[in-house]
Parts: C-alpha cells; structure tokens; sequence
C-alpha cells in the first residue's frame, strides 16, 4: 500500500467496559496495515473489559496513548448514551487541543458532544439516536440522514457507516488507490459518499431493468470525461426519466449529480498519484473540463488542491 508521509500514523482507538466487539474491529479493519500505522486500543477502565458478545478483552494502553496520537477514534458508546468519565473527557480535548484528528463513529458522537468538540459543527450519529443527540445537545447542526460528516472532527452513522468513515480517512492519508485495496478485502463498497442517505432501499428480487441500470453505471465510470445527462442516461437503460432518477436514488442513497461528482474527484485523484499528466489533462481526463473545475470541486470534497495533494502523495513513494 503506498502512502502519502514516511512516518507511521499513530492511532488511538477508545474501548470501554461493555463494548460491542464489532465497533471496535471497524478501524482495526481499515487501519491494520502496520507499515503506515501504529494502531493502539486504550481505555480509561481497567482490564479486562467486558463486551457485549459474552466475551472479555484485555487492552494494552492506557489513555496515556492519546499524547501522542495523530488521530483519536470513538468507535462507540454505551446504547443508554450515559456520561463518560472526565478524564476521557478531558484527554479527548487535550488531543483536540495540541491538533489530533478526532472520529466518533455511531454513538461515539455522544462522547465528543459531551466534551464540547462538536458544538458550532455538523454532525451525526445512528438515526435512531439522533433526535436525542440534537436535543441533548442543541449547539450542535445534527444531521441523521447522512453516512457520515466530515466538519474538521468526523462523525458517522452505524457500524457500516463507521467502515465508510474510516475508508473516507484512509482515502485522504493514504489516496484512492490505497482505500479501494482495504475496501476489495473488505468487500465493501470503496467509497460511499458522506451525504449519502443512511436508509437505501433496494428492490428485491433484481430485475432486468436492475441489471441494465447497473451497467449503465459501470459505462458511466468508464466514460467519466464524456458529458452525461439524466435524459441519455435514462435512454440508454431503456427507462423514464422519471423511473431512472428515481431507481438511482433508491439504489444509491443520492443524486446522479452528486454521485457523478464523487466519481470524478475519486478518478482525478488515482490520476493524480499514478500518472505525471498537468493538471489540464487530469480536469479533462475526470471530466471536469478545466483545471480551474478541477481545483474548485478537488478543494470543496478534500480540502486541498490538486497540486498539493499529488506534491503530499509522492512525498512519502
């Protein structure tokens, strides 16, 4: 796996007393390369831990592991949302303080608003907590309807969510390419949008009209600098354009623009680690049309130019 920066990430992962054991793999999963990462499970409470599966778990480190860690991850938190101790408290907001990334995947998000992390911000949680998220804490912009929120602290919806949060930051440390290899093992989906609704309704059984909407998309992929329209595209899977804006949010969770958007800057950035094309052959080859496009869509989805992120990406080849 290539990677933008020599050294290793360090990462501290938060486990309690009665966790449920699925939470905690999630970055585990995604973040096991231990070439690029120096992964730590931490807890404030004693060993061993307790989980929800019936089994214990010992951990290592103390939070004592969250001095140092480039980034701190919540993978959860208790389902009755109860306080959590001060001292987690207080060493999230040290870490938040001195610049580490922060990530409250599902209820973790309760954690980090307790904290204070998360007012004046975005966020989101498991949509069944959400209201109580918003009302708990109200200088806080809940959103439940999306995968995930990416406002400078990450938060994120259930555990499925929580592995497209964690691809979502694998993808802006380590690049596209990088994020697809995890999510192949994985055999998950290797990008899902953060404004992707958390409820997608499938049609069950597949039918013929299922089969031509799927290749239609796969056409679209492999011709991302072409122009494309709702009508063309509804054509060409022998639908209404009615019919076909509505398969295509039920199947995907969003809009054919937004979607064909997060195509584009996912193909740009491959472009960008992989090949020496200018800018202009990127923008064009994505389907962006210019490196003006380029720059303005690359800076509102990664927070960083295209320049930048190529010069970042082949510092640590």
């Amino acid at each position: 796996m290539n990677t933008p920066t020599a050294r290793r990430h360090r990462i501290a992962v938060i486990a309690f007393d009665g966790i449920t054991p699925f939470h905690l793999s999630v970055p585990g999963m995604v973040f096991r390369d231990a070439q690029i990462f120096d992964l730590r499970i931490c807890a404030a409470d004693p060993s061993p831990l307790r989980t929800t599966a019936g089994f214990d778990i010992t951990v290592r480190h103390t939070l004592r592991a969250l001095t140092d860690a480039d980034i701190v991850i919540v993978p959860t938190w208790h389902d009755d949302c109860r306080p959590a101790p001060a001292k987690l408290l207080e060493a999230l907001r040290r870490s938040h303080k001195r610049g580490a990334r922060l990530v409250g995947l599902c209820l973790g998000a309760f954690t980090l608003a307790e904290a204070g992390l998360l007012d004046q911000r975005r966020a989101t949680t498991h949509w069944a907590y959400a209201d109580t998220l918003a009302e708990r804490y109200p200088a806080i912009a809940v959103d439940s309807e999306v995968l995930y929120v990416d406002d400078e602290i990450l938060t994120s919806a259930g555990v499925a969510a929580g592995l497209d949060c964690c691809l979502h930051l694998l993808r802006q440390l380590c690049g596209a390419d990088a994020a697809n290899h995890v999510a192949r093992q994985l055999v998950v989906a290797p990008h899902r949008q953060g404004g992707q609704a958390q409820f997608i309704e499938r049609p069950v059984p597949a039918s013929g009209s299922d089969d031509r909407f799927t290749q239609v998309l796969d056409w679209v992929n492999r011709h991302l600098a072409e122009h494309h329209s709702i009508d063309t595209l509804a054509t060409r899977a022998a639908m209404s354009r009615r019919n076909f804006t509505r398969h295509f949010r039920d199947a995907t969770g969003t809009s054919f623009k937004q979607w064909l958007l997060n195509q584009r800057v996912t193909h740009a950035q491959r472009l960008l680690e992989t090949s020496e094309l200018s800018m202009e052959m990127v923008a064009q080859e994505a389907g962006f049309g210019s490196a003006l496009s380029l720059r303005q869509h690359f800076r509102a989805h990664l927070r960083t130019s295209p320049s930048d992120y190529r010069r970042q990406f082949r510092a640590g080849g």
